[in-house]
């Protein structure tokens, strides 16, 4: 039987704490480089298919996220199957939309509890769309945050930002520039792109934690040279391509800032084989800088699916994809 989840059942379904708890899960499965092969692109006239696939170590189901974009009509269509490990039976098929913001989302409160420091923290978010608010939801589903400063170019947004997040119940407030915002934080939250692909983040607050997602791109910039020079540990989901495909880290090499020591996995981080924040150093800048991965799309996604299951949501298919003998 395979279970169809639309993008609204998939947003009812979805809890923040239940997607940390299968990400850490995910991340924390024995490394296996073969089971998350770099993702592929088929471009042609305008329109590129992307897939991003992946057989979980821990024994979920495994998939693929397809994401099939037209760059004229500024369109995208995503779309996840998912598989059962041993039997290989088309379990279910997701639309994989709303997937990509809370995956990204989770992902980061989950480094971004393993790297800041214990106890109550001040959040500082550079951004106001839709990541933003994410991650700010995400976060306060596994700390307790002490305030919440936002920074976006756009006055109108800061304030939207802080009227979509009032639910939360936390102490926000806005700056009119970003070093107002990060002045004092304990976690900076870089979650928008640069309409000039300058860096929005020009200088990191002593003992800070950085989470960035927001430049997976050659060409795209989110973190100034001398954020990454400084920091003492960049904690990458998919270490070559933070490493060799982004903007910031890229800039950094031609500036001549060596990192090559200093990145390490998430998964080595959640499983306890690197140390993400230095120990007796609270000055120490640590950076958490995602570009996504399939582990992150399965382990959501098989969590919608099960909490769909347990609430009765869902469409059944009418047909049955089965497995063939070979």
């Amino acid at each position: 039987m395979t279970i169809f989840l639309t993008d609204a059942d998939v947003r009812a379904a979805f809890d923040w704490a239940d997607a940390i708890a299968a990400l850490r899960s995910a991340y924390a499965a024995p490394p296996d480089d073969s089971r998350f092969p770099p993702r592929s692109m088929a471009r042609g006239d305008g329109l590129w298919l992307r897939t991003l696939s992946g057989v979980p170590g821990d024994g979920s189901s495994m998939g693929a996220k397809l994401i099939a974009a037209s760059l004229r009509h500024r369109r995208a269509s995503y779309l996840i199957p998912l598989f059962d490990q041993e039997s290989v039976e088309l379990t279910a098929l997701l639309d994989g939309h709303s997937i990509t913001g809370f995956r990204t989302a989770a992902t980061s409160a989950l480094a971004a509890d393993l790297l800041a420091p214990a106890g109550p923290l001040r959040v500082a978010v550079i951004g106001s769309g839709f990541e933003a608010q994410h991650h700010v939801r995400a976060l306060a589903a596994i700390r307790t945050l002490s305030s919440v400063t936002v920074f976006s170019p756009n006055p109108a947004s800061r304030i939207r930002f802080t009227q979509e997040l009032a639910e939360l119940g936390l102490p926000l407030a806005t700056a009119e520039s970003p070093e107002g915002a990060v002045a004092g934080a304990d976690l900076v939250i870089c979650a928008a792109r640069s309409r000039d692909e300058q860096p929005t983040l020009r200088e990191a607050p002593a003992g800070a934690t950085i989470v960035s997602i927001g430049s997976t791109l050659p060409e795209q910039r989110e973190l100034a040279t001398d954020v990454i020079a400084r920091a003492q540990v960049i904690v990458a989901d998919m270490v070559a391509e933070v490493a060799h495909d982004t903007g910031d880290l890229i800039a950094a090499k031609e500036a001549g800032v060596d990192f090559a020591g200093k990145v390490v996995s998430l998964a080595d981080v959640v499983s306890g084989r690197a140390t993400g924040r230095p120990a007796n150093t609270p000055d120490a800048v640590v950076i958490y800088k995602s570009v996504g991965s399939a582990a992150q799309d399965l382990a959501v996604a098989a969590m919608c699916v099960r909490r769909a299951a347990e609430l009765s949501m869902g469409t059944k298919l009418p047909v049955t994809i089965s497995p063939v003998s070979k």
